[in-house]
């Protein structure tokens, strides 16, 4: 190829840039800086053994975003996210910032409504060397649609669904949509199609929504006589939350409504382990978020304790995804590597962080993880 042809280095750019995968990095509050640090120690190894061609772009978001740009969300980091081909989001503050009308907006759910991230993936597994809560080894995963339900900032086109028309009286206002129930139950049936045990759980409360949970269960219902394959099931989800107390190993793949899958979520997490260790993913048709099942943790900020698993495996997840979108066996290499490596390194006491018994600060582990990683790919 001549080197002034233009036409044929176009096509040599093409070809260059399908093979890299671009990430934008939103470090977050609170320990967010350090579990996300971490995370791209891991990741970066992970790139250089198996040559994922992996560019990354660091984005200000939460108090930083606030302090360079007047907003905890600008508008030039959402459109950075928007153009990436997958984002790694640290924890935010939400809760400690100001009100909207300065600058104080939530990351997490500005993300989740202006991509439609409609799933969030929560799994929730027994790691080695971590005995359960319930007393049998835990592999389950939460399938919790991530727009609608009370979330009071997801589900309005203008304004908030939590209104106060006086001082006396707050109103919350639940949006459940035919079209937003029969996606997550697609999602939560494909999901089970690739699991040995092949079953869906829906979770509900339609004895008391029983026209809001009604349709959820009529969607769910649809999307179930499709899959004969599947063995399926319903819960209330107050017997649900009992269910997973007594034995959470019975469960495969639960799909429910936004604040029910937010909450089992984190009970299903703490039972199989740790919710510091607790996976979790965002997506649509078109976008992954990777985010720490956990929050901002801003009491232990800067002290170098914090746990990067969650954020590691969840960081996984999105290689997962990405490598199956794009039957890319590389990334979904890279996201098994990753997964094991966090599995041989937690089975060992002296090499987990202190929050599931062990010594090892956060950067310590991240650089364990990664040791372990080159280890298991040679």
């Amino acid at each position: 190829m001549p080197d002034n042809d233009p036409v044929a280095q176009k096509k040599m750019g093409r070809s260059i840039m399908a093979n890299r995968t671009h990430l934008v990095v939103m470090p977050g509050d609170g320990i967010g800086p350090e579990i996300t640090a971490a995370t791209l120690h891991v990741l970066r190894d992970v790139d250089r053994l198996l040559s994922l061609g992996l560019t990354y772009e660091d984005v200000p978001i939460g108090f930083a975003g606030l302090k360079a740009h007047g907003t905890t969300m600008p508008d030039a980091s959402f459109e950075a996210a928007k153009r990436a081909d997958g984002v790694i989001l640290g924890p935010v503050s939400h809760n400690e910032y100001p009100p909207v009308d300065q600058g104080g907006l939530n990351p997490s759910g500005v993300m989740r409504k202006r991509l439609d991230l409609f799933a969030n993936i929560r799994p929730a597994k027994t790691r080695p060397g971590l005995p359960p809560l319930c007393g049998k080894l835990v592999d389950l995963v939460v399938v919790r649609e991530n727009t609608e339900g009370f979330y009071a900032d997801r589900n309005m086109f203008l304004g908030s669904a939590d209104i106060m028309p006086t001082p006396d009286l707050a109103i919350s206002m639940r949006k459940i949509t035919r079209e937003g129930s029969t996606r997550i139950a697609e999602t939560a049936f494909r999901l089970a199609m690739t699991r040995p045990r092949r079953k869906v759980t829906a979770v509900h409360k339609a004895n008391v929504f029983r026209v809001s949970d009604g349709l959820f269960l009529e969607c769910v219902r649809a999307v179930a006589a499709r899959y004969p394959q599947i063995s399926y099931d319903e819960k209330i989800v107050d017997a649900m939350a009992a269910l997973l107390v007594r034995d959470a190993s019975v469960f495969d793949v639960i799909v429910t409504t936004n604040m029910f899958g937010d909450i089992l979520s984190d009970e299903a997490s703490e039972i199989s382990g740790s919710l510091g260790l607790a996976a979790s993913l965002n997506a649509s048709h078109e976008h992954g978020v990777a985010q720490a099942q956990h929050g901002s943790a801003p009491d232990i900020a800067g002290q170098n304790r914090a746990n990067p698993a969650s954020l590691i495996g969840s960081t996984a997840m999105l290689l997962a995804w990405l490598g199956e979108r794009r039957s890319d066996e590389r990334l979904t290499r890279a996201a098994e590597l990753m997964e094991r490596a966090l599995d041989a390194t937690i089975v060992k006491p002296e090499w987990r962080t202190g929050d599931v018994g062990g010594t090892l600060g956060t950067k310590a582990f991240g650089e364990r993880v990664a040791a372990v990683l080159t280890g298991l790919a040679k």
